[in-house]
This record gives structure tokens, sequence and C-alpha cells, in this order.
């Protein structure tokens, strides 16, 4: 067992990054859009070390790999690639989305009655990270915080090897954060953001069928992108906007607009994810009714936020309009 291989990865990571950056000329550039909160073009590479820096400290691992988890995870990546350089229809990366999430299912034996949950969470996790990489250092500090708290869980479990492959992704995670966090000098781009979100929804359907955590253990985990992810897709749905359209309404976008910048959305995010984090291992010691009263806690506190932000946006909107009049 290598317990270098975290270490590996946030080197690669970082190095890399530094370099796919040097150069402003030939690279993927993120223009900004009507989605978008930055105002210049800005790389969007970053994806490209990340999944080396990964790769990089997995190789120390090469014996614990799971073909049903790297042959999907390195097809989203040259295919969210593409999508990054050249541009795909929705419905070409949608059926490679699907085909990913079908192979995790056969690989990990998915019994008939969780196939068709399973299936959707690993779709809808794989599409919602990529919809939450809208701000600096949000989407790398997610996956440093919902991968290591898988490894922290797994390390409990008992399961070293896949510890050690979340610590890895974790890691790497932190060296782009380092280039990432405002002001960023480099983007994910799809070919990061989807395949993080693949590894997060396949890890943590791994990790179930091995016994290190309940099914509820990584939706809780990466409630922070869940929630804002999930709320806001059901409010533009009962707005009857067309969801393939980009916008700018998520929470974490519309604390970006209303003056909390990037860095300090960033921080409160940092937080809500180590606490919700923390919270999830530590339900994982406890009884069945208890994990339950934690999760609607959770949810609690989800409703209280998502009303305060929205009487907020209200107010701001208010203002603005006042101010043009």
């Amino acid at each position: 067992m290598s317990h270098y291989s975290p270490v590996i990865s946030a080197l690669v990571t970082l190095l890399l990054t530094l370099i796919l950056t040097l150069s402003k000329h030939g690279t993927i550039q993120d223009v900004p859009n009507e989605r978008s909160l930055h105002d210049t073009p800005v790389p969007r590479t970053g994806g490209i070390a990340l999944m080396a820096g990964i790769l990089a400290g997995w190789v120390l691992l090469f014996k614990f790999w799971q073909w049903w988890i790297i042959i999907p995870v390195l097809g989203l990546f040259v295919l969210s690639l593409v999508d990054d350089v050249r541009g795909l229809p929705p419905k070409t990366r949608l059926i490679g989305h699907f085909i990913a999430a079908l192979i995790v299912l056969a690989g990990a034996g998915i019994s008939w009655i969780w196939a068709l949950p399973v299936l959707l969470f690993i779709v809808w996790m794989t599409n919602l990270y990529n919809f939450m990489d809208g701000a600096d250092g949000l989407a790398g500090g997610m996956a440093l915080f919902g991968f290591s708290f898988y490894g922290l869980a797994a390390l409990r479990g008992g399961s070293e090897a896949f510890a050690m492959m979340n610590f890895s992704v974790g890691a790497a995670a932190l060296g782009f954060v380092y280039h990432n966090f405002h002001p960023a000098k480099v983007f994910m781009g799809d070919a990061g953001s989807i395949p993080l979100g693949f590894l997060a929804a396949s890890f943590g359907v791994w990790g179930w069928q091995q016994g290190c955590w309940p099914f509820w253990f990584p939706m809780l985990v990466f409630s922070p992108f869940v929630v804002d992810a999930t709320m806001t897709l059901l409010k533009r749905a009962r707005n009857k906007e067309k969801l393939i359209d980009a916008h700018r309404s998520h929470y974490y976008q519309r604390l970006v607009q209303m003056g909390w910048g990037h860095r300090n959305t960033a921080i409160a995010e940092y937080v809500l994810m180590f606490l919700v984090g923390v919270s999830a291992l530590y339900a994982l010691g406890l009884d069945v009714k208890d994990q339950g009263n934690l999760i609607a806690w959770w949810a609690a506190v989800y409703l209280g936020l998502s009303m305060w932000i929205d009487r907020r946006w209200q107010r701001h909107i208010d203002t603005g309009s006042r101010d043009a009049a």
C-alpha cells in the first residue's frame, strides 16, 4: 500500500497546472457568456492537469483499480475534453454520461431493485458537478473536502486502498485550487468537472457496495452541490425556463452577484462543506434513527439558507430596479 499517492497527485496537478497556464496563447479559453461570473477569457486547461495528477497518484495503486470505474472516467475525460475544444451537442454528452453510468451498474453488480435510482444518481451527479463549476475555487474545494471525507470514511471502514484512491483525488484538487482560488488563473473546464462528478457518484456507489457507508452518505457529503443544483433545477422547471439555456440563478452565483464576491462565497462554501463532512462522518457511528434525525436537521438548515438567499436576492433585484429608475 502506497501512502505517497496523494502527495504525487497534489504535486503533479500543481506543477502541470502551472505549466499549462504559463502561456496565454494556444490554450483552451473559457470565454464569458450569460452563465459566467468572470469578465475576461481564462485558460480552461485545469482539468487536464487534474486528471493527470489523479492518475499519477493512482499508478501506485494499480492493483486496486476497478475497470468499471477507470474505463468510464477516462472515456468521460476524453469526451469532455473534446467538448471543451470543439463543443458537443447536449444530447451527445448526455448519452456518454448514461453509458458511463450503465458501466458502473454492470461492474458493481447493482441489483435490479436499485438499478434505476443508482443510474439516475450517477448521471445527475456527473452533470450537477459541472453546473456548480462556475465560481473561483468552488468545484475544486468541493472535491478537496468531499473526497477527503470519503477517504476518512473508507479508512474507518477498513478499506485502506479505497481510502488512498479518494485521498489522491482530494490532493489533486488541492493542487488545482492553489491556481483556481480567486482570482483564478485557470479553470478546470468540462474535462475536470465531469470526471469529478462521475467519481463522486461512482466512488459513492463503490463505498456503499463495500460496506464503508450507507447509501445516504455520498449525498450528504456532497450536499452543498447536490442541494444547490437540484433546487435550482426544480425552480427553473417550475418557472418553465428552458433547462439547457445558460443562466446565473444558482445560489452560489447569486451570492457572488449580491456582493459577496468569489473569495467570500468560496470560503463560506468551504465552511459548509467541512461541517457537512464532519457531521456525515460522525453519523456513521449513530443508529438509523439518529442518522435520519441528522439528515432531517440538515434539510431544515438548507431550507433556511435557501429562503434567506431568496429574500436577499429579491431585495437586491428591487434595489437595482429602483436605482435604474
